[in-house]
């Protein structure tokens, strides 16, 4: 992974973009991110599913925010320590996922091999959309593949 240019412990908004620290590991910063991502829905998983979407749903739209000034400070588009998108990706995955640990950990895995190979459409809006939507828009469609993908094995079952 490049350097962090321009980054400052103490700007929040940089801290926010980097997972709290997170994304600054030099090997698998999306994982990572990912990982912070378990640790915020652990206890969102509690709240009632209108105050989840909501609290998702703002955290989506800060970060465009997040992400979009981050790559700015950095002067790089979605510089690989920024996963803010894979927190809020994964927040996403788990929106109708059914309760225990091993749907965490199925959920987890899925959203970072869709995250990671980038089927079709999740591949062209990667190229195509730019700035803060661009950097989170491939990890909310990586997260709704999931849901999908969760739905059908559940179904299975």
């Amino acid at each position: 992974m490049e350097s962090l240019p321009n980054f400052k412990w103490t700007n929040p908004i940089h801290l926010l973009a980097l997972g709290f620290g997170s994304g600054a590991v030099p090997k698998a910063p999306g994982t990572f991110g990912t990982v912070v991502g378990v640790l915020f829905y652990l206890p969102m998983s509690y709240l009632t599913g209108v105050v989840y979407l909501s609290l998702v749903g703002l955290m989506f739209f800060a970060g465009i925010y997040i992400c979009g000034r981050t790559a700015k400070d950095f002067g790089v588009h979605d510089h690989g320590s920024i996963v803010w998108d894979e927190i809020v990706g994964y927040l996403i995955a788990m929106i109708l996922a059914p309760t225990g640990w091993i749907w965490i950990f199925v959920g987890f895995v899925l959203f970072r091999v869709f995250d990671i190979w980038k089927p079709w459409p999740i591949s062209l809006l990667d190229k195509k959309v730019h700035g803060g939507l661009g950097i989170m828009i491939d990890d909310v469609l990586a997260g709704l593949y999931t849901i999908g993908v969760m739905a059908v094995i559940k179904a299975w079952l």
